[in-house]
Protein backbone atom coordinates (compact mmCIF):
# COMPACT_ATOMS: atom_id res chain seq x y z
CA UNK A 1 0.00 0.00 0.00
CA UNK A 2 1.31 3.42 -0.98
CA UNK A 3 0.66 5.94 1.75
CA UNK A 4 -0.34 8.60 -0.78
CA UNK A 5 -3.32 6.36 -1.61
CA UNK A 6 -4.16 5.21 1.91
CA UNK A 7 -7.43 6.54 3.30
CA UNK A 8 -6.18 8.03 6.54
CA UNK A 9 -4.81 11.19 8.09
CA UNK A 10 -2.60 11.65 11.11
CA UNK A 11 -3.09 14.39 13.67
CA UNK A 12 -0.57 16.22 15.81
CA UNK A 13 -2.97 16.74 18.69
CA UNK A 14 -5.23 14.32 20.51
CA UNK A 15 -8.99 14.97 20.39
CA UNK A 16 -9.98 17.25 23.25
CA UNK A 17 -12.88 14.99 24.29
CA UNK A 18 -10.79 11.80 24.64
CA UNK A 19 -9.12 10.95 27.94
CA UNK A 20 -8.08 7.36 27.19
CA UNK A 21 -4.61 6.94 25.71
CA UNK A 22 -5.74 4.17 23.37
CA UNK A 23 -8.40 6.37 21.78
CA UNK A 24 -6.10 9.38 21.59
CA UNK A 25 -3.34 7.48 19.79
CA UNK A 26 -5.60 5.42 17.53
CA UNK A 27 -7.46 8.55 16.38
CA UNK A 28 -4.25 10.57 15.95
CA UNK A 29 -2.64 7.75 13.96
CA UNK A 30 -5.68 7.33 11.71
CA UNK A 31 -6.83 3.89 12.85
CA UNK A 32 -10.31 4.77 14.12
CA UNK A 33 -12.84 7.59 13.90
CA UNK A 34 -15.03 8.59 16.82
CA UNK A 35 -18.73 8.77 15.94
CA UNK A 36 -20.05 9.44 19.46
CA UNK A 37 -19.14 8.47 23.02
CA UNK A 38 -18.36 4.75 23.09
CA UNK A 39 -18.88 4.32 19.33
CA UNK A 40 -15.96 4.14 16.88
CA UNK A 41 -15.56 3.36 13.18
CA UNK A 42 -12.52 1.38 12.04
CA UNK A 43 -10.57 3.03 9.22
CA UNK A 44 -8.39 0.91 6.88
CA UNK A 45 -5.38 0.76 9.24
CA UNK A 46 -7.58 -0.08 12.22
CA UNK A 47 -9.53 -2.69 10.29
CA UNK A 48 -6.26 -4.40 9.35
CA UNK A 49 -5.28 -4.65 13.02
CA UNK A 50 -8.74 -5.84 14.00
CA UNK A 51 -8.62 -8.44 11.23
CA UNK A 52 -5.23 -9.70 12.40
CA UNK A 53 -6.52 -10.10 15.95
CA UNK A 54 -9.61 -11.91 14.69
CA UNK A 55 -7.39 -14.25 12.66
CA UNK A 56 -5.37 -15.12 15.76
CA UNK A 57 -8.57 -15.75 17.72
CA UNK A 58 -10.11 -17.86 14.94
CA UNK A 59 -7.02 -20.01 14.59
CA UNK A 60 -6.89 -20.74 18.31
CA UNK A 61 -10.63 -21.38 18.65
CA UNK A 62 -10.63 -23.68 15.61
CA UNK A 63 -7.63 -25.56 17.04
CA UNK A 64 -9.67 -26.64 20.10
CA UNK A 65 -12.69 -27.70 18.05
CA UNK A 66 -14.58 -24.43 17.77
CA UNK A 67 -16.90 -23.94 14.80
CA UNK A 68 -17.74 -20.43 13.66
CA UNK A 69 -21.26 -19.22 13.01
CA UNK A 70 -23.00 -15.86 13.04
CA UNK A 71 -26.10 -15.21 15.10
CA UNK A 72 -28.56 -12.39 14.66
CA UNK A 73 -28.21 -9.07 16.43
CA UNK A 74 -31.99 -8.59 16.71
CA UNK A 75 -33.30 -10.50 19.71
CA UNK A 76 -36.83 -11.74 20.39
CA UNK A 77 -37.71 -11.12 24.02
CA UNK A 78 -39.28 -14.58 24.59
CA UNK A 79 -36.03 -16.45 25.28
CA UNK A 80 -34.74 -13.63 27.45
CA UNK A 81 -37.92 -13.66 29.53
CA UNK A 82 -37.41 -17.38 30.16
CA UNK A 83 -33.92 -16.71 31.53
CA UNK A 84 -35.17 -13.65 33.46
CA UNK A 85 -32.80 -11.24 31.71
CA UNK A 86 -35.25 -9.15 29.67
CA UNK A 87 -36.41 -6.98 32.56
CA UNK A 88 -34.38 -3.75 32.57
CA UNK A 89 -34.53 -3.61 36.36
CA UNK A 90 -32.35 -6.76 36.31
CA UNK A 91 -30.23 -6.08 33.20
CA UNK A 92 -29.67 -2.38 32.60
CA UNK A 93 -27.55 -2.43 29.42
CA UNK A 94 -30.28 -3.17 26.88
CA UNK A 95 -30.87 -1.21 23.71
CA UNK A 96 -34.51 -1.98 22.87
CA UNK A 97 -36.83 -0.99 20.05
CA UNK A 98 -40.02 -2.18 18.31
CA UNK A 99 -40.81 -3.63 14.92
CA UNK A 100 -43.37 -1.87 12.73
CA UNK A 101 -45.89 -4.42 14.03
CA UNK A 102 -45.26 -3.27 17.58
CA UNK A 103 -43.30 -6.37 18.62
CA UNK A 104 -40.60 -5.68 21.20
CA UNK A 105 -37.03 -6.59 20.22
CA UNK A 106 -33.60 -5.93 21.65
CA UNK A 107 -30.10 -5.55 20.25
CA UNK A 108 -27.95 -8.43 21.48
CA UNK A 109 -25.43 -7.63 24.22
CA UNK A 110 -24.54 -11.32 24.64
CA UNK A 111 -25.98 -14.50 23.11
CA UNK A 112 -26.45 -17.26 25.69
CA UNK A 113 -30.23 -17.21 25.28
CA UNK A 114 -30.21 -17.02 21.49
CA UNK A 115 -27.77 -19.87 20.93
CA UNK A 116 -29.35 -22.08 23.61
CA UNK A 117 -32.77 -21.68 22.01
CA UNK A 118 -31.31 -22.45 18.58
CA UNK A 119 -29.49 -25.55 19.82
CA UNK A 120 -32.82 -27.18 20.76
CA UNK A 121 -33.19 -27.92 17.04
CA UNK A 122 -29.77 -29.54 16.74
CA UNK A 123 -29.13 -31.33 20.04
CA UNK A 124 -31.37 -34.24 21.05
CA UNK A 125 -29.02 -37.15 21.66
CA UNK A 126 -25.67 -37.71 23.37
CA UNK A 127 -24.39 -38.35 19.84
CA UNK A 128 -24.96 -34.66 19.07
CA UNK A 129 -22.54 -33.56 21.78
CA UNK A 130 -20.19 -31.85 22.35
CA UNK A 131 -20.72 -28.66 20.34
CA UNK A 132 -18.31 -25.71 20.57
CA UNK A 133 -19.81 -22.83 18.61
CA UNK A 134 -18.47 -19.30 18.41
CA UNK A 135 -19.00 -16.06 16.57
CA UNK A 136 -17.23 -12.75 16.07
CA UNK A 137 -20.01 -10.23 16.03
CA UNK A 138 -21.07 -6.70 16.91
CA UNK A 139 -22.63 -6.30 20.34
CA UNK A 140 -24.55 -3.38 21.82
CA UNK A 141 -24.50 -2.34 25.47
CA UNK A 142 -26.09 0.81 26.84
CA UNK A 143 -23.16 1.64 29.09
CA UNK A 144 -23.75 4.49 31.52
CA UNK A 145 -20.11 5.53 31.18
CA UNK A 146 -18.04 5.21 28.01
CA UNK A 147 -14.75 7.02 28.65
CA UNK A 148 -12.13 4.36 27.97
CA UNK A 149 -11.91 4.37 24.19
CA UNK A 150 -12.10 0.89 22.67
CA UNK A 151 -12.06 -0.70 26.11
CA UNK A 152 -15.61 0.28 27.09
CA UNK A 153 -17.89 0.79 24.13
CA UNK A 154 -21.59 0.94 23.48
CA UNK A 155 -21.07 -0.81 20.14
CA UNK A 156 -18.19 -3.24 19.94
CA UNK A 157 -16.90 -6.49 18.42
CA UNK A 158 -16.99 -9.63 20.56
CA UNK A 159 -15.82 -13.20 20.10
CA UNK A 160 -18.20 -15.29 22.15
CA UNK A 161 -17.89 -19.06 22.23
CA UNK A 162 -20.46 -21.34 23.85
CA UNK A 163 -19.74 -24.95 24.78
CA UNK A 164 -22.41 -27.64 25.03
CA UNK A 165 -21.34 -30.80 26.85
CA UNK A 166 -22.82 -34.00 28.23
CA UNK A 167 -21.22 -33.92 31.66
CA UNK A 168 -19.49 -31.63 34.10
CA UNK A 169 -16.26 -33.54 33.46
CA UNK A 170 -16.54 -32.84 29.73
CA UNK A 171 -17.12 -29.16 30.44
CA UNK A 172 -14.15 -29.02 32.82
CA UNK A 173 -11.83 -30.51 30.18
CA UNK A 174 -12.89 -28.06 27.48
CA UNK A 175 -12.77 -25.16 29.92
CA UNK A 176 -9.08 -25.87 30.57
CA UNK A 177 -8.39 -26.26 26.84
CA UNK A 178 -9.99 -22.88 26.23
CA UNK A 179 -7.97 -21.27 29.02
CA UNK A 180 -4.76 -22.49 27.37
CA UNK A 181 -5.98 -21.21 24.00
CA UNK A 182 -6.58 -17.80 25.56
CA UNK A 183 -3.03 -17.77 26.88
CA UNK A 184 -1.76 -18.45 23.35
CA UNK A 185 -3.95 -15.67 21.94
CA UNK A 186 -2.58 -13.08 24.35
CA UNK A 187 0.99 -14.24 23.77
CA UNK A 188 0.56 -13.93 19.99
CA UNK A 189 -1.04 -10.51 20.48
CA UNK A 190 2.08 -9.32 22.31
CA UNK A 191 0.69 -8.99 25.84
CA UNK A 192 1.25 -12.50 27.18
CA UNK A 193 3.85 -11.39 29.71
CA UNK A 194 1.54 -8.89 31.37
CA UNK A 195 -1.67 -10.95 31.21
CA UNK A 196 -2.66 -13.22 34.08
CA UNK A 197 -5.32 -15.85 34.51
CA UNK A 198 -7.32 -14.33 37.34
CA UNK A 199 -9.65 -15.98 39.81
CA UNK A 200 -13.00 -14.20 40.01
CA UNK A 201 -16.46 -14.94 41.34
CA UNK A 202 -18.21 -17.90 39.73
CA UNK A 203 -21.63 -16.72 40.84
CA UNK A 204 -24.21 -19.41 41.56
CA UNK A 205 -22.86 -21.95 39.07
CA UNK A 206 -19.26 -22.60 40.03
CA UNK A 207 -16.90 -21.55 42.77
CA UNK A 208 -14.75 -19.49 40.42
CA UNK A 209 -14.85 -18.05 36.96
CA UNK A 210 -11.65 -16.86 35.36
CA UNK A 211 -10.80 -13.52 33.87
CA UNK A 212 -7.68 -12.72 31.90
CA UNK A 213 -6.36 -9.44 33.25
CA UNK A 214 -3.61 -7.37 31.59
CA UNK A 215 -1.65 -5.20 33.97
CA UNK A 216 -2.09 -1.53 33.05
CA UNK A 217 -2.32 1.78 34.85
CA UNK A 218 -5.33 2.51 32.62
CA UNK A 219 -7.24 -0.47 34.02
CA UNK A 220 -10.55 -0.20 35.84
CA UNK A 221 -10.06 -3.44 37.81
CA UNK A 222 -7.82 -4.19 40.79
CA UNK A 223 -6.10 -7.56 41.03
CA UNK A 224 -3.54 -9.13 43.34
CA UNK A 225 -0.77 -10.88 41.44
CA UNK A 226 1.73 -13.61 42.26
CA UNK A 227 4.15 -12.92 39.40
CA UNK A 228 6.24 -16.04 39.96
CA UNK A 229 3.26 -18.42 39.85
CA UNK A 230 1.50 -16.24 37.23
CA UNK A 231 -1.77 -16.27 39.14
CA UNK A 232 -3.95 -13.30 40.04
CA UNK A 233 -6.98 -12.85 42.24
CA UNK A 234 -9.65 -10.27 41.55
CA UNK A 235 -10.18 -7.89 44.45
CA UNK A 236 -13.84 -8.95 44.66
CA UNK A 237 -12.90 -12.47 45.84
CA UNK A 238 -9.69 -11.73 47.76
CA UNK A 239 -9.94 -13.38 51.16
CA UNK A 240 -7.50 -15.29 53.35
CA UNK A 241 -9.47 -18.45 52.58
CA UNK A 242 -9.10 -18.01 48.81
CA UNK A 243 -5.40 -17.18 49.12
CA UNK A 244 -4.82 -20.34 51.15
CA UNK A 245 -6.92 -22.49 48.80
CA UNK A 246 -4.83 -21.37 45.83
CA UNK A 247 -1.60 -22.07 47.67
CA UNK A 248 -0.45 -18.46 47.59
CA UNK A 249 1.30 -16.28 50.15
CA UNK A 250 -0.44 -13.02 50.95
CA UNK A 251 2.93 -11.29 51.39
CA UNK A 252 3.98 -12.05 47.80
CA UNK A 253 0.80 -10.68 46.21
CA UNK A 254 1.19 -7.34 44.46
CA UNK A 255 -1.76 -5.01 43.97
CA UNK A 256 -2.11 -3.90 40.35
CA UNK A 257 -4.60 -2.05 38.19
CA UNK A 258 -5.62 -4.12 35.21
CA UNK A 259 -7.75 -4.42 32.08
CA UNK A 260 -9.98 -7.45 31.62
CA UNK A 261 -9.17 -8.78 28.13
CA UNK A 262 -11.09 -12.06 28.31
CA UNK A 263 -13.20 -14.29 30.50
CA UNK A 264 -14.29 -17.91 30.72
CA UNK A 265 -17.30 -19.06 32.70
CA UNK A 266 -18.89 -22.39 33.61
CA UNK A 267 -22.61 -21.86 33.12
CA UNK A 268 -23.77 -25.34 34.08
CA UNK A 269 -27.52 -25.54 33.39
CA UNK A 270 -28.22 -21.83 34.02
CA UNK A 271 -29.62 -21.45 30.48
CA UNK A 272 -30.31 -25.00 29.37
CA UNK A 273 -32.85 -25.55 32.17
CA UNK A 274 -35.12 -22.51 31.59
CA UNK A 275 -34.84 -22.81 27.80
CA UNK A 276 -35.40 -26.57 27.72
CA UNK A 277 -32.12 -27.70 26.13
CA UNK A 278 -31.65 -31.38 26.98
CA UNK A 279 -30.42 -34.62 25.44
CA UNK A 280 -31.08 -38.34 25.82
CA UNK A 281 -28.06 -40.22 27.18
CA UNK A 282 -26.81 -43.74 26.38
CA UNK A 283 -29.29 -45.33 28.81
CA UNK A 284 -32.32 -43.38 27.58
CA UNK A 285 -32.38 -40.79 30.37
CA UNK A 286 -33.11 -37.15 29.57
CA UNK A 287 -30.38 -34.86 30.87
CA UNK A 288 -29.82 -31.10 30.71
CA UNK A 289 -26.95 -29.94 28.50
CA UNK A 290 -23.99 -28.56 30.48
CA UNK A 291 -22.80 -25.19 29.15
CA UNK A 292 -19.89 -22.75 29.30
CA UNK A 293 -19.22 -19.34 27.79
CA UNK A 294 -15.92 -17.78 26.72
CA UNK A 295 -15.48 -14.16 25.64
CA UNK A 296 -12.79 -11.96 24.12
CA UNK A 297 -13.34 -8.48 22.66
CA UNK A 298 -10.95 -7.99 19.70
CA UNK A 299 -11.48 -4.21 19.81
CA UNK A 300 -10.90 -4.13 23.56
CA UNK A 301 -7.77 -6.23 23.00
CA UNK A 302 -6.61 -3.73 20.38
CA UNK A 303 -7.08 -0.87 22.84
CA UNK A 304 -5.24 -2.78 25.56
CA UNK A 305 -2.25 -3.37 23.28
CA UNK A 306 -2.04 0.37 22.62
CA UNK A 307 -2.29 1.17 26.33
CA UNK A 308 0.42 -1.34 27.20
CA UNK A 309 2.87 -1.05 24.31
CA UNK A 310 2.90 2.61 23.27
CA UNK A 311 5.49 5.25 24.14
CA UNK A 312 5.73 9.04 23.96
CA UNK A 313 6.07 8.89 20.17
CA UNK A 314 3.12 6.65 19.43
CA UNK A 315 2.01 3.04 19.07
CA UNK A 316 4.31 0.00 19.05
CA UNK A 317 2.47 -2.86 17.32
CA UNK A 318 3.54 -6.47 17.89
CA UNK A 319 4.50 -8.07 14.59
CA UNK A 320 1.56 -10.47 14.30
CA UNK A 321 -0.93 -7.69 15.04
CA UNK A 322 0.55 -4.79 13.05
CA UNK A 323 -1.35 -3.47 10.01
CA UNK A 324 1.83 -3.93 7.92
CA UNK A 325 5.10 -5.76 8.48
CA UNK A 326 7.34 -2.98 7.15
CA UNK A 327 7.08 0.79 6.68
CA UNK A 328 9.24 2.28 3.91
CA UNK A 329 9.88 5.98 4.47
CA UNK A 330 11.30 7.78 1.45
CA UNK A 331 13.06 11.03 2.36
CA UNK A 332 13.64 13.41 -0.54
CA UNK A 333 11.29 11.54 -2.83
CA UNK A 334 11.23 14.49 -5.25
CA UNK A 335 14.75 13.39 -6.17
CA UNK A 336 14.48 10.96 -9.09
CA UNK A 337 17.27 8.69 -7.84
CA UNK A 338 15.70 8.41 -4.38
CA UNK A 339 12.28 7.74 -5.87
CA UNK A 340 13.62 4.97 -8.12
CA UNK A 341 15.45 3.35 -5.20
CA UNK A 342 12.34 3.59 -3.00
CA UNK A 343 10.08 2.19 -5.73
CA UNK A 344 12.52 -0.65 -6.35
CA UNK A 345 12.64 -1.51 -2.63
CA UNK A 346 8.84 -1.50 -2.41
CA UNK A 347 8.50 -3.78 -5.44
CA UNK A 348 11.13 -6.16 -4.05
CA UNK A 349 9.37 -6.47 -0.68
CA UNK A 350 5.89 -6.90 -2.10
CA UNK A 351 7.18 -9.51 -4.58
CA UNK A 352 8.63 -11.39 -1.60
CA UNK A 353 5.20 -11.40 0.08
CA UNK A 354 6.14 -8.85 2.75
CA UNK A 355 3.15 -6.65 3.53
CA UNK A 356 4.53 -3.12 3.19
CA UNK A 357 3.33 0.44 3.68
CA UNK A 358 5.31 2.83 1.46
CA UNK A 359 5.39 6.50 2.45
CA UNK A 360 5.67 8.03 -1.01
CA UNK A 361 4.01 11.32 -0.04
CA UNK A 362 5.59 14.41 -1.58
CA UNK A 363 3.87 17.04 0.55
CA UNK A 364 5.34 15.91 3.89
CA UNK A 365 8.74 16.91 5.26
CA UNK A 366 11.29 14.35 6.43
CA UNK A 367 10.50 15.18 10.06
CA UNK A 368 6.77 14.77 9.52
CA UNK A 369 7.23 11.42 7.79
CA UNK A 370 9.43 10.04 10.56
CA UNK A 371 7.04 11.31 13.23
CA UNK A 372 4.11 9.69 11.43
CA UNK A 373 6.01 6.41 11.20
CA UNK A 374 6.60 6.42 14.97
CA UNK A 375 2.96 7.34 15.62
CA UNK A 376 1.57 4.57 13.38
CA UNK A 377 3.93 2.06 14.99
CA UNK A 378 4.74 -0.56 12.31
CA UNK A 379 7.46 -2.87 13.73
CA UNK A 380 10.17 -2.32 11.09
CA UNK A 381 10.97 1.00 9.40
CA UNK A 382 13.16 1.25 6.32
CA UNK A 383 14.42 4.73 5.40
CA UNK A 384 15.64 5.56 1.90
CA UNK A 385 17.55 8.85 1.64
CA UNK A 386 20.49 10.50 -0.11
CA UNK A 387 22.73 9.26 2.71
CA UNK A 388 21.65 5.63 2.39
CA UNK A 389 22.08 5.69 -1.39
CA UNK A 390 25.73 6.63 -0.97
CA UNK A 391 26.40 3.20 0.53
CA UNK A 392 23.82 1.27 -1.55
CA UNK A 393 21.96 0.60 1.71
CA UNK A 394 18.77 1.37 3.57
CA UNK A 395 18.41 2.39 7.20
CA UNK A 396 16.52 -0.23 9.19
CA UNK A 397 15.06 0.54 12.61
CA UNK A 398 12.79 -1.52 14.83
CA UNK A 399 9.99 0.57 16.29
CA UNK A 400 10.64 -0.75 19.79
CA UNK A 401 14.37 0.05 19.68
CA UNK A 402 16.26 3.34 19.74
CA UNK A 403 19.08 2.60 17.30
CA UNK A 404 18.98 2.14 13.52
CA UNK A 405 21.40 0.15 11.37
CA UNK A 406 22.41 0.34 7.73
CA UNK A 407 21.57 -2.77 5.71
CA UNK A 408 22.75 -3.44 2.18
CA UNK A 409 19.79 -3.33 -0.19
CA UNK A 410 20.50 -6.88 -1.32
CA UNK A 411 20.25 -8.13 2.29
CA UNK A 412 17.05 -6.33 3.30
CA UNK A 413 14.66 -9.26 2.98
CA UNK A 414 16.80 -11.54 5.11
CA UNK A 415 17.26 -8.74 7.67
CA UNK A 416 13.50 -8.20 7.91
CA UNK A 417 12.71 -11.89 8.31
CA UNK A 418 15.27 -12.28 11.10
CA UNK A 419 14.48 -8.97 12.83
Amino acid sequence: MKQSQLFTKTRKEAPADEVAKNAQLLIRAGFINKEMAGVYSYLPLGLRVLGNLETIIREEMNAIGGQELLLTTLQDKESWEKSDRWDESKVDVWFKTKLASGTDIGLGWTHEEAITAMMRQYIQSYRDLPVYAYQIQTKFRNEARAKSGLMRGREFIMKDLYSFSRTQEDLDAFYEACAKAYERIFARAGIGEITYRTFASGGAFSKYSHEFQAISAAGEDVVYVDKEKRIAINKEVLTDEVIAELGLNKDTLVEEKSIEVGNIFKLGTRFSDPLGLSYVNETGETKPVIMGSYGIGPGRLMGTIVEALSDAKGIIWPREVSPFEVHIVSLGIDNEEIRKASDSLYEMLTSAGIDTLYDDRTEKSAGEKLADADLIGIPVRLVVSARTLESASVEMKKRAEADAVLVRAADVIVAIKTA
